[in-house]
């Protein structure tokens, strides 16, 4: 089976994703023993952000990282582990929190919505989401 990392550009759909983990350097991270659970924005999640957002992330290395960090979970969280996190917060890889709420639908921080589910890698596991998630400052 492929790591995290082969299993999203192999999908099609996260290339600004896989763009951004290289130049972040995360990429070895991701392909790493883990296990970790990403939660993956699409390109069309990336697309939503404001204009030159992407762009000016991508020439501030250390914000970058924090924000792709913070859609890294350490250990294998299955959809149904991630159900009963309602109410609770996940920690991310940047050390930073991840509020969970499960009515109509999982909801990450209120607003992002996870769109697909245990996409399967050797090292972890891909849940989809329909933004960027953006820590707190």
């Amino acid at each position: 089976m492929n790591t995290l990392i082969d299993v999203a550009v192999a999908d099609g759909h996260f290339k600004t994703l896989a763009k951004a983990l290289t130049a972040a350097g995360l990429v070895d991270t991701l392909k790493g023993a883990g296990p970790f659970t990403v939660f993956a924005p699409t390109d069309d999640a990336f697309a939503k952000l404001p204009v030159g957002t992407l762009d000016g992330l991508l020439k501030d290395i250390p914000k970058l990282t924090a924000i792709l960090k913070y859609h890294v979970v350490a250990g294998k969280v299955a959809a149904a582990d991630v159900m009963k996190l309602d109410g609770k917060t996940a920690a991310t890889l940047n050390g930073a929190g991840l509020k969970v709420s499960t009515a109509g639908g999982v909801k990450l921080n209120g607003e992002v919505n996870v769109t697909k589910t245990d996409i399967a890698a050797s090292n972890g596991l891909i849940h989809v989401i329909d933004a960027v998630l953006l820590p707190s400052a």
